[in-house]
């Protein structure tokens, strides 16, 4: 039965050998009394219509959605994959790397010239050099060399008075010889009396454990008495530290300072204990040391500066304090991770330093020779332990000591210009020319320890740790009948003054002391530890006329 062909719903007229069936996709063929089958090139028939037999061939676009299709299909697994991976490598080819993967390379192209021949160049890149971040005052192990403008670290202050925190002095070389530079050649300057860093180290702090010890001990005067003194004076410095490894001014003892400076109790603490030979690597307060050291180069920020949270005019006493701990403990173990903790503190000395030569409560402002003495103990003791410090600091401290001395208190040192020379500055001043150099038979120098003796002996009743510490220092190293004398009273004097009970056992009272208000007991406690130690502590300057003169006393 014929249809009509605009009745049926198929893409193509029905034909009389065709019945009416569900609409077909553009591709597929219907075969009578057949589902419909996917279509191919191979079994392809022609639909049938009306007008056209069963040969009659229609024509199918070969660029219909449906013939591609198929012809995916039908393809080979490996040609599909082939023509997957080349166009997947034409896109990777047009993708351009972002410049911000890539520090410090620009490419430049311009059109050559006719003439241009191609030419090869060998070239090396080099990092990006890195920027130095902000580290807090916790930041550990970095070792930074960037130059640092100082004048802003600290606020100015005023004071009359030099404060009662007092440094121990570090040990010294008995040689006289050029210091190591941290530059270049400099030429010829004057000796100022350090000796070469690879054998400084070991004369400085070779006394102070073993059979050496004792032999020092006998040699220059101690007893019994002033070793039972310092073992007492040790075991009570040990019961004040704290549970996080610092020590107080203030307490929990009695008779604490008037004010807070907790790293200037630490680094005091520490140079007792190290006087007697202990380290954070071995001795008998080696664990009381380490904790101790972990505690102070916490506080140092990323300038070198350790005492940010002590009062203003206490600052750089503390820094000078704590340079000379830090140097010390390194120059005694070279233990690799205090190195540049070390050497970032000598910076801040060298950087800080005022252009009178000096140091005082502000980097790069002022001077007075209490303060100046201190940094000037940190940098020897850093010189000598390896550390890098410019020889020219010395030669400035030269002059800054010039402008205070040679007027008043028989030719001695002023606390400031145009001050009276005082005994303690005195005492001070002296010692600092022995470590530039000063050769023992200067007449400054024996007329001013010899004043020390006649009129300043050691006296219970007129107490003053700061003025004896210095005074004991500089007339051990100048040795001879002076410092017989004047020993022979400070190994009675010192131990009859020390508590022998109670809870304070083992330290010294401030009560009555000069700076006793100002520094507290733990204070008047490490000056005269200082004090005791100091036949072991380090090496005399003038060892080799020590020598010299008990050959002659045995002919």
């Amino acid at each position: 039965m014929p249809t009509s062909s605009n009745s049926c719903l198929l893409p193509f007229p029905a034909t009389t050998h065709v019945r009416k069936s569900p609409p077909r996709w553009r591709g597929e063929a219907v075969v009578p009394n057949q589902a419909p089958r996917r279509f191919s090139f191979q079994n392809a028939k022609p639909p049938l219509t009306a007008d056209r037999d069963e040969t009659t061939e229609v024509r199918v676009s070969p660029y219909s959605f449906d013939r591609i299709k198929d012809y995916l299909l039908d393809a080979p697994a490996w040609l599909l994959s082939t023509v997957f991976h080349l166009i997947l490598l034409l896109v990777l080819a047009f993708i351009t790397i972002s410049p911000e993967t890539i520090d410090g390379i620009m490419l430049t192209i311009t059109p050559a010239s006719a003439q241009t021949k191609p030419e090869f160049v060998e070239f090396a890149l080099q990092p990006a050099p890195l920027l130095v971040e902000s580290l807090d005052q916790t930041d550990s192990n970095a070792s930074i060399e960037t130059p640092v403008d100082m004048a802003p670290v600290l606020e100015e202050f005023a004071i009359a008075q030099p404060q009662a925190f007092g440094s121990e002095l570090p040990p010294e070389n008995p040689f006289s010889q050029l210091p190591k530079t941290s530059g270049a050649s400099l030429g010829t300057l004057p000796k100022l009396g350090t000796m070469p860093n690879a054998s400084a180290a070991a004369l400085m702090f070779s006394g102070r454990t073993g059979k050496k010890k004792q032999e020092l001990l006998a040699k220059y005067g101690g007893t019994q008495v002033t070793e039972d003194a310092v073992a007492l004076g040790l075991a009570w410095l040990q019961r004040q530290q704290r549970t996080n490894g610092n020590w107080s001014l203030r307490g929990p003892y009695r008779d604490g300072s008037l004010m807070e400076n907790d790293t200037a109790a630490t680094a005091m603490a520490m140079i007792a204990f190290m006087g007697a030979g202990n380290t954070h690597r071995s001795g008998k307060y080696e664990r009381e040391m380490l904790r101790a050291a972990q505690w102070l180069v916490k506080q140092q920020n990323r300038v070198g500066f350790m005492a940010e949270r002590a009062n203003p005019h206490e600052k750089m006493y503390a820094q000078g304090l704590a340079t000379i701990a830090l140097c010390e403990l390194y120059g005694m173990t070279h233990d690799y991770w205090l190195q540049p903790y070390a050497q970032l503190a000598c910076d801040f000395a060298v950087d800080s330093q005022s252009p009178q030569g000096g140091w005082r409560y502000q980097p790069k402002f002022d001077s007075d020779t209490s303060v100046t003495g201190w940094f000037l103990m940190g940098l020897k003791s850093g010189e000598a332990a390896g550390l890098d410090v410019d020889r020219y600091v010395f030669m400035n401290i030269e002059t800054y000591l010039d402008s205070v001395g040679g007027s008043g208190y028989d030719q001695g040192y002023a606390y400031q210009v145009g001050e009276r020379a005082t005994r303690s500055m005195t005492a001070e001043g002296l010692l600092i020319r022995q470590y530039l150099g000063w050769q023992r038979n200067r007449p400054e120098m024996s007329h001013g320890l010899g004043g020390f003796v006649a009129r300043d002996p050691i006296d219970r009743r007129d107490m003053d740790v700061y003025y004896w510490y210095y005074a004991t220092q500089a007339l051990h190293h100048y040795g001879g009948p002076l410092w017989e004398e004047w020993n022979d009273k400070m190994r009675v004097e010192l131990p009859a003054i020390q508590e022998k009970g109670g809870p304070e056992k083992g330290s010294w009272s401030p009560v009555s002391d000069a700076w006793g208000a100002f520094g507290g007991r733990l204070y008047t406690t490490c000056f005269s530890l200082y004090s005791l130690e100091v036949y072991y502590r380090h090496m005399p300057l003038y060892a080799s006329h020590h020598l010299k003169a008990a050959e002659e006393d045995d002919k």
